[in-house]
């Protein structure tokens, strides 16, 4: 049947990574890429150096493989910006990556002009900066692309098929529904949300099933030529497909850049609610048509986006790895906490000028209770989420299954256990954002039946047990939320 693999094109860098028939990884490899702040809040890629990253990666996993590639599945950062040239292929500005706030005047005078009704009603989102479509607008107005014939739109999902294909614009509805252009409930590109925002529909491509061909790769492709490329999904979505959660009230938590708590909602797209998105989970080929599954997700924005801070921006440590380690040295943070809106707050605050924030600090403070005030902040934004999510489907999560870079510590999920009080599940595959993209793929070329292969697939690598006592761990969520409002509307600019 051959080995199925999967791109995950993440914020920081690229994976390829490859599974067999049961599910097992097969190997993997990895390339960061740079990261530009042009200005501060502004954030840019390179899309140019994503697609080098691709390559590369891809070169080095498949001299490793012995048997045949099945099917190629992509995952992505989402909400990022790629516009390139149809003719020549080449990126005409560096890609605005979804942590970017440079729109955030523009979102809070659409929400003056009383247009949030209307991108709730039909994108499930809400007026941030985070999302696609006024970034798009954004590179549009200031002139810094030209809206000719030769334009092309794309999150990097669609950039990524583009060079794989030799020139097949498409995406899937997952990613679709993070660029605020896309009306979920009718699954097409929304007439509307382009108007509003000025942005030409012929510049948009082809939505299409998460699970389905996309094309076939070029001869110049380290796989070689005619590898279908069968899958797509942004990471989120991609996650919770990995994470085996097919049933309604299954949710998981990615702890990457950011983190994403995501919840199956169903096939019925339920109404908006406060503080959450509805987004587009997966969109699956039936025998009689596509059936779309959604999602409600909380986004937050920076949690191993605050670990690369420590170590590159403040040098407190030279690794990501020290951070379990250094946190697990000590018992408390001693009244340290940090609330790291660095590139504002997401779920369910949405505040695009809250700022970061260090409050406690005493003269005993060292580097040890700064890193664990930056660990204890992954799980204190998660329960702000999961209690939103509860909140607003009326069925409270009872397990939480976990995943992503940071999920490796145990110090962390017993945390995270103890301020939800209930279950956190970590998975024995730790990159579920992968294995969901390679299970798209392979589901589409046979190499799996169904979500029932999937699930029997899935396995779990450890459960933590919440602490029964509840008044520590909410007297210390208090403490939270008192250092959030402090940090919330900072940025008057």
């Amino acid at each position: 049947m051959g080995v199925v693999i999967a791109i995950d094109a993440g914020t920081t860098g690229v994976r390829s990574f490859a599974i067999d028939e049961r599910g097992n990884p097969l190997g993997f490899t990895y390339r960061e890429f740079e990261q530009h702040f042009p200005r501060p809040g502004w954030v840019e890629h390179d899309a140019v150096e994503i697609w080098d990253a691709v390559v590369a990666t891809l070169a080095e996993l498949v001299e490793t493989l012995e048997q045949p590639v099945a099917a190629i599945g992509i995952t992505d950062q989402r909400e990022t910006v790629v516009l390139w040239d149809r003719r020549t292929g080449v990126p005409r500005h560096r890609a605005i990556v979804w942590q970017d706030r440079r729109t955030a005047a523009r979102c809070e005078q659409l929400q003056a002009d009383g247009a949030l009704d209307l991108v709730r009603s039909t994108t499930g989102l809400v007026l941030d900066p985070y999302f696609s479509g006024t970034k798009v607008e954004w590179l549009l107005n200031e002139g810094r692309v030209e809206a000719d014939d030769d334009l092309l739109f794309g999150t990097i999902d669609a950039w990524l098929v583009w060079k794989l294909t030799g020139g097949t614009h498409v995406t899937d509805g997952s990613n679709a529904s993070r660029t605020m252009l896309y009306d979920i409930r009718t699954n097409q590109w929304s007439p509307e949300m382009c108007d509003l925002l000025g942005v030409p529909m012929g510049i948009l491509p082809e939505v299409r099933p998460s699970s389905g061909r996309f094309g076939v790769t070029t001869a110049d492709i380290p796989t070689g030529a005619g590898i279908p490329i069968s899958g797509i999904a942004g990471d989120q979505q991609a996650a919770l497909f990995g994470q085996a959660c097919f049933s309604p009230g299954q949710a998981k938590n990615t702890y990457g850049t950011g983190s994403f708590v995501l919840m199956n909602v169903g096939t019925s797209c339920p109404e908006p609610v406060e503080g959450l998105l509805t987004t587009v989970a997966w969109t699956l080929d039936g025998a009689a048509r596509p059936e779309t599954t959604y999602a409600y997700e909380g986004a937050i924005f920076a949690t191993g986006a605050a670990i690369q801070w420590l170590r590159d921006g403040l040098g407190i440590i030279d690794d990501a790895a020290e951070t379990g380690p250094l946190a697990a040295s000590i018992s408390d943070t001693g009244g340290v906490v940090f609330v790291p809106a660095l590139a504002g707050l997401g779920s369910p605050h949405w505040d695009p000028r809250a700022r970061g924030t260090i409050v406690g600090l005493t003269r005993g403070t060292g580097r040890a209770e700064i890193v664990r005030a930056t660990m204890e902040s992954m799980a204190y934004q998660s329960r702000d989420v999961v209690d939103a999510m509860g909140a607003a489907s009326g069925t409270p999560v009872t397990e939480l299954r976990v995943d992503g870079g940071a999920s490796v510590m145990d110090v962390l999920l017993q945390f995270q256990a103890d301020q939800l009080g209930v279950p956190v599940v970590r998975a024995s595959v730790p990159e579920t954002t992968a294995l969901g993209a390679a299970y798209l793929a392979g589901i589409a070329e046979g190499v799996w039946s169904g979500t029932d292969d999937v699930a029997a697939n899935w396995a779990a690598d450890r459960t933590f047990t919440p602490n029964e006592d509840r008044d520590a761990a909410d007297a210390a969520y208090a403490q939270w939320t008192r250092a959030v409002e402090r940090s919330r509307g900072w940025d008057q600019d």
